[in-house]
């Protein structure tokens, strides 16, 4: 009777164990997918920005046509909701090489850096760009609190147990690492 018991005992002790284990990890997985929904959101509102930037300044920028073009196709494609995470932040990424390609092209516009449209379209867009920013930094701490509960011990055996994945940091890419050739700027 008392060795039935202790083994009563024991095993009760594991399954809270096991349970405040799990529990633990689908709240950090939460808290990451959450993260990344605030990325989604600040994204929608920059690409809601970019139709009327783009119909601002092309009327300025015949030189530029073919990266507005691909902007316009980008946001498309980022609008359409058929794609991954990954395939989200890679998009993200080449979008916002665009658009500062677009706005290092305006210095070469005086009437276009003028214009009180383009100037609020501006502004809005460098806030939207700083709550990306922000978000970034909120999913990259929820993903490493998370991925930190799926490798560190003993949290690891329920994450393998229960099938839980790390996920992938947001990350700038390779090129975005690279020292900015300014002479190229002012050429």
């Amino acid at each position: 009777m008392e060795g039935s018991l202790g083994l009563l005992i024991f095993f009760g002790v594991l399954a809270l164990f096991a349970i405040l284990g799990y529990n633990r990890l689908v709240a950090r997985r939460n808290a990451a997918d959450k993260a990344f929904a605030s990325i989604d959101a600040m994204a929608k509102k920059r690409y809601d920005l970019i139709p009327n930037l783009v119909a601002t300044v092309s009327k300025y920028m015949e030189h530029e046509r073919e990266t507005l073009t691909n902007i316009t196709e980008m946001r498309a494609k980022a609008v359409s909701g058929n794609l991954s995470d990954n395939e989200k932040v890679d998009l993200d990424n080449k979008i916002s090489r665009a658009m500062g390609g677009i706005m290092v092209a305006v210095e070469n516009y005086p009437d276009l850096k003028a214009n009180q449209n383009f100037l609020q379209l501006q502004g809005s867009l460098n806030e939207v760009e700083e709550q990306l920013s922000a978000a970034r930094r909120a999913y990259n701490a929820a993903v490493t609190d998370y991925n930190n509960a799926c490798q560190m011990f003993p949290s690891n055996v329920f994450a393998m147990a229960f099938n839980f994945k790390t996920k992938a940091l947001f990350e700038i890419s390779e090129r975005e690492r690279q020292n900015v050739d300014v002479k190229s700027l002012f050429g």
